[in-house]
């Protein structure tokens, strides 16, 4: 009975040990898969921080602006952008995040002289406190 209770317990050990290992593995796998699926990518990432004076209606005519220039701009691989919800506090004012994707410094060399761009800029300047750009080459 000591020798059937042990084994059982030994298997349950085992079973449990080998568990873990697998799902580690597992998600060990699909990040491998989502690094290597990754193109070279150029990011440019645009923070806003609006003046104080700016209404509600002037920053959603800012984000519409800015969501239309892909339509625009046929360089612009993508766009995501969101408003900021960190608990930190080190936001520094900055509320809004637009991240840009380009395939190449030619794209982006494109993009940034192109009169929608431009358009867009002239937009800004009456609502804008401070504008933070900073462009990357993503890295795995």
């Amino acid at each position: 009975m000591k020798k059937l209770s042990f084994l059982i317990l030994a298997a349950f050990c085992l079973g449990a040990c080998q568990g873990p290992q697998q799902e580690e593995k597992i998600i060990e796998k699909e990040t491998e898969m989502k690094i290597t699926k990754m193109d070279k990518a150029l990011r440019h990432v645009v923070l806003f921080k609006f003046k104080d004076e700016a209404s509600e209606e002037d920053i959603k005519k800012v984000e519409n602006a800015f969501l239309a220039l892909p339509s625009k701009i046929k360089e612009i691989q993508s766009i995501e952008w969101g408003t900021n919800n960190s608990p930190e506090g080190l936001d520094q004012g900055f509320t809004h995040c637009f991240f840009l994707t380009f395939a190449s410094e030619e794209d982006r060399a494109v993009y940034l002289p192109h009169p929608d761009h431009k358009a867009f800029g002239s937009l800004l300047g009456s609502h804008l406190d401070k504008v933070l750009v900073v462009d990357y080459w993503a890295k795995n």
